[in-house]
């Protein structure tokens, strides 16, 4: 008896003179290619499901660890974390796989990633999919969010950045903020990738509070201690993660919410004023606090950037791609075949 071949994670490095990039490889080299962008504070190995589904259904599967996180490296200086210097990086890396058109995932900000490429780079995208943050053509920086904050929820005198309020706190306190992340990695770690919960929607986020508790953790200053949820990341890749941050720190990872004034000009110059015209799916988290877009206009800007957009909700939190891997799968799967992809 034969047991289909379930295909394995590859690692694999890629250096140019600019930067150095690991990234995870699965599924036959010469598929059509889809590549998978993390976000905070995450590597490529947080799409291990939709890596393993999609290459065993013959796609070539890529998931780089970007700038600042994982095995790839990490610049000294806070403003090269900038969405272009990331897109750079990930054209040099599209070229060494052949720079075929490709198929492009994001969550959280590799779906900042994912969109902008597809906006300066349009030839080197067939479609793309965001996951728990829209397109903000303008750019994804707080000038363009702050104006599209539910002022129900968050009354302007008393929450003037809402829920993006611990974004701020980057801006404001970056040597705190980091250093309670740092004092204790897997704790942190295992607090923020929480699931979802419908009790709070509709309600002031934890994050709209960060400024006024003096930090993510309050006065103490670093995180309770805390179990990881294995539903969101399998126990052996979830201490991957922790190495990973324990090695390096969250310095080069919090450094990418210190530039909105680069982001917002490299958006400014993509042509068609950001338009994107291929087929672009945005998959929203019903119960996601800071970035759901139902109820609210924090999908207007993208509704109207997309020429051809699919938006569907899933009953899960921020980490949707990990907290509903399934029906995350299923949700790219049926965008593809509809759109013979």
């Amino acid at each position: 008896m034969t047991h289909a071949h379930r295909p394995t994670l590859v690692s694999r490095r890629f250096s140019t003179p600019r930067q150095q990039t690991h990234y995870l490889e699965s599924g036959p080299t010469d598929g059509p290619l889809m590549v998978f962008l993390h976000g905070w504070p995450c590597t490529g190995l947080m799409w291990r499901a939709q890596l393993t589904a999609f290459a065993a259904e013959g796609w070539h599967c890529v998931a780089p660890d970007l700038r600042g996180y994982g095995d790839s490296f990490a610049p000294e200086a806070s403003d090269d974390y900038t969405i272009e210097a990331v897109v750079a990086d990930l054209v040099e890396l599209h070229d060494h796989l052949g720079g075929r058109p490709a198929i492009w995932v994001g969550h959280d900000w590799g779906s900042a990633v994912a969109a902008a490429l597809s906006a300066h780079q349009p030839e080197r995208s067939r479609g793309v999919v965001l996951t728990s943050l829209a397109y903000q053509p303008d750019g994804f920086a707080l000038p363009t969010l702050v104006p599209l904050i539910d002022r129900t929820i968050y009354p302007a005198a008393s929450y003037p950045d809402g829920q993006w309020d611990y974004f701020r706190y980057y801006t404001t306190h970056f040597p705190v903020a980091v250093a309670d992340l740092d004092a204790d990695h897997g704790a942190s770690l295992a607090s923020i990738f929480r699931s979802g919960n419908p009790e709070g929607v509709g309600k002031v986020s934890p994050n709209a509070l960060v400024t006024r508790n003096g930090g993510r953790f309050g006065a103490a200053h670093r995180a309770p201690p805390t179990q990881a949820d294995p539903a969101i990341w399998p126990p052996a890749d979830f201490d991957v993660l922790v190495q990973q941050f324990r090695r390096r720190g969250f310095r080069a990872a919090c450094a990418w919410y210190l530039n909105d004034a680069a982001n917002i000009a490299y958006a400014l110059g993509a042509p068609e004023d950001g338009r994107l015209l291929l087929p672009v799916l945005f998959i929203n988290g019903e119960f996601d606090p800071i970035c759901s877009i139902t109820g609210n206009r924090q999908g207007d800007p993208m509704r109207a950037a997309c020429a051809d957009l699919t938006v569907t909700s899933l009953p899960a939190g921020h980490w949707l791609p990990q907290e509903c891997k399934a029906e995350h799968i299923d949700a790219i799967r049926g965008w593809l075949q509809s759109h013979n992809l």
